[in-house]
This record gives C-alpha cells, sequence and structure tokens, in this order.
C-alpha cells in the first residue's frame, strides 16, 4: 500500500527458514531489524549485523516460534524517530499530536523518552509526516484512532508502521493537550458525531515529556540496555516551559550514549 501511495519506507523481506533470511539479507544493506510476526512489545526483535547474527537470531525465532515468519527490515542508522497520533472520521483527518522521541530509531517506543510537540525536527519533515498520515488514514478507510511511526534520516521521512488503534500516546497527548480525544475518536468510530463536531482547542504551555518507568529493581537479572524489545513497564508526563529545562538537556545529552554504543 506504501509503494501505491508513493511513501517511502525501509527495504524489507519475509523468511519462513534461515535460507530465505539469508536470501534477504543479500539484498538489503546491513544492520538489519530482525523479528517474529504478530507480537506486541517488540518481542525478539533485534538488530544483527551480519550473516552470523542473522543465522542464530532466525534460528531462534523458529525455535520458540515455529510456525511463525521473519520480518527483515533495513535499520536506518542514526535516524530521528517520531510518531503521530491522529483521527480520521473518513472525510476529514485531525493531528491530535507529533511527538519526537529523544532516542534515536531502534529503541522501543515504550522506552523512548518522546517530547511533544517536536522540538528540533524540520517544518519540512513535519509536513511530510502529516501529508503521510492523511494519505494512509484515506487508504486505510479507518474510523477513529491511528498510530503511525515514523524514521527521519537525512530529512527524508520513512514509515516504520501504522497502527489503526489507540496507542499508549493517546491519553498521553489527551493529557497534556487539555483535549477529550478518546472521548472523541469513541464518538468518531460509533458513527453518531464528525470531527466538525467538537472544538479541539489545544493547551499547553511549553512541552510535555513522556518519561518511561522502568521496574529492574524487581528484576534485577534483566539486561538494563535498552533495545527494540521494550523493557518499560508504565509511563510518566514531565511539563517543561522551555528547551532549557534541565532535565530536557540531561535526557538530549545522554542521547549520545545511543548514536555512538
Amino acid at each position: 500500500m506504501l509503494k501505491e501511495l508513493g511513501i517511502p519506507y525501509p527495504k524489507y523481506g519475509v523468511a519462513r527458514d534461515v535460507d530465505e533470511a539469508l536470501g534477504v539479507a543479500a539484498k538489503i544493506p546491513y544492520p538489519l531489524l530482525v523479528r517474529p510476526s504478530y507480537v506486541l512489545g517488540g518481542q525478539r526483535m533485534k538488530i544483527v549485523i551480519n550473516d552470523h547474527e542473522l543465522e542464530r537470531h532466525v534460528l531462534s525465532i523458529f525455535k520458540h516460534m515455529p510456525d511463525n515468519r521473519v520480518l527483515i527490515d533495513q535499520f536506518l542508522e542514526r535516524a530521528q524517530e517520531a510518531e503521530i497520533d491522529a483521527i480520521f472520521d473518513g472525510d476529514e483527518i485531525h493531528i491530535m499530536g507529533i511527538m519526537e522521541h529523544i532516542e534515536p530509531a531502534g529503541i522501543h517506543s515504550g522506552d523512548s523518552s518522546a517530547v511533544l510537540p517536536t522540538f528540533s525536527l524540520s517544518e519540512k519533515a513535519i509536513a511530510t509526516m502529516s501529508e503521510y498520515a492523511d494519505r494512509i488514514a484515506r487508504a486505510l478507510n479507518i474510523r477513529g484512532l491511528i498510530n503511525i511511526q515514523f524514521a527521519i534520516k537525512d530529512d527524508a521521512v520513512y514509515v516504520i508502521e501504522a497502527n489503526p488503534r489507540a496507542s499508549r500516546t493517546t491519553p498521553f497527548i489527551a493529557k497534556a493537550y487539555g483535549v477529550p480525544y478518546l472521548n472523541i475518536a469513541t464518538k468518531v468510530m460509533l458513527g453518531t458525531h464528525k470531527l466538525k463536531d467538537f472544538k479541539m482547542e489545544k493547551k499547553l504551555d511549553g512541552y510535555a515529556i513522556k518519561i518511561p518507568v522502568f521496574s529492574f529493581e524487581k528484576f534485577p537479572k534483566v539486561d538494563k540496555r535498552l533495545g527494540p524489545e521494550m523493557k518499560s513497564t508504565g509511563e510518566a508526563i514531565y511539563f517543561i516551559k522551555d528547551l532549557k529545562d534541565p532535565y530536557f538537556r540531561e535526557l538530549e545529552r545522554n542521547r549520545s550514549m545511543y548514536l555512538y554504543n
């Protein structure tokens, strides 16, 4: 569908065994993002950098999920990640919010600190994401909520995934902007209302940061390094007046830990 819509996306392939996986890897440059189909929270998702790692991880996936398929995507190194939550009523789309992740693409969205509204993305990238969201919502012909995740590299915007449902960021955006988006989206889904029936005035002085909450003290043997498999157990909201806030500056400074490791 993305190809028909002219929307960029990372190169990808699907494999049912190790040989097929190696065949896909021969056509897509490393590093690769490898994951089983139909899982939540990035379960058994891993970034691999060569044939040996790919073969070992694919065998592990099929050992635990023998009837599954393996999805293999090109991993866009050092890309920024952002996501849109929107409501579509069949005629109009309303962008509830665009959140920019502080951590780079490759850290699961549930484990990323995300800033609402965006703080460093270009106007071109923001406009492109909004346009792609409109195209995707219309092509899917949804009624209600949709969450779309993007990778931005060299100001080019790629779609990572689109989920026609409420995401974990929907209540976050509703609280940050003071708009009852869940109530509105439900009425749109029921077909009793259109977006034009609502006044949605966003009230946010500054920025809101979605902060992942971890429970590593309860699971001491868990690997604390963040990656594509989700490890957070909740989230909190933190409001700042501007980007000079010390907490935000510390988060942004720590981003380099993921970029250059």
